[in-house]
């Protein structure tokens, strides 16, 4: 459906506020008023810019996957070996290049909604899932990458790796969110070291 700018951008408005808003609360917890209250749009104008609070929320994620996407892509731009950019990735986790008191984990959806939307929608569970198998083969590019200019050892095959290291990550990720401390996550990077056979373990 063609739409005018200034919709288009009302739209976009939604979308960036319900992201911090579901970030913080989770997806069932927040209603359509609290969404449109914090975006000062007029009640009863959600269904203007989206079918339902599902089709929102697909939006949500499928903008969300393509900007984690591109944000992964860009990281990536900086010079430096197989391991470098492996190690970038999930030092990014831990504190974002543009803004070090955060970290990657702490903006994540999938931490949040996992469990939430696995429950609740099939396609938001969808769109969730192919944007983290996309990822897991980006982070196996990464590792034949590293072992083809040397950097990394060779080991189990990438994409398994890659797979293996996400899900540590990811729980990583949900203790730190539980304990309200990163160490996991630097627990994380030190296990992440040792499994790629390499000597630095600096947290």
């Amino acid at each position: 459906m063609q739409r005018t700018k200034k919709a288009a951008t009302k739209r976009q408005h939604i979308l960036e506020t319900g992201y911090r808003l579901v970030l913080k609360k989770g997806f069932a917890a927040v209603g359509l008023q609290e969404i449109l209250k914090s975006c000062g749009i007029p009640k009863g104008s959600f269904y203007h810019y989206f079918p339902s609070k599902e089709a929102f929320g697909c939006e949500l994620l499928k903008e969300y996957t393509n900007d984690y996407g591109c944000k992964f892509e860009q990281l990536l731009t900086a010079s430096g070996s197989g391991r470098d950019n492996l190690m970038r990735y999930w030092d990014a986790w831990i504190a974002d290049p543009d803004d070090p008191t955060r970290g990657w984990a702490e903006e994540c959806l999938v931490v949040k909604l996992a469990a939430e939307v696995a429950d609740m929608s099939e396609t938001m569970r969808q769109i969730l899932d192919d944007g983290v198998q996309q990822l897991i083969v980006k982070i196996a590019t990464l590792i034949e990458n590293g072992r083809s200019d040397g950097s990394l050892a060779d080991g189990a095959p990438p994409l398994q790796l890659a797979r293996m290291l996400y899900q540590m990550w990811m729980g990583a990720a949900l203790l730190a969110k539980l304990s309200q401390d990163k160490e996991p996550l630097h627990e994380a990077r030190n296990s992440t070291l040792l499994m790629l056979d390499c000597s630095d373990t600096k947290a």
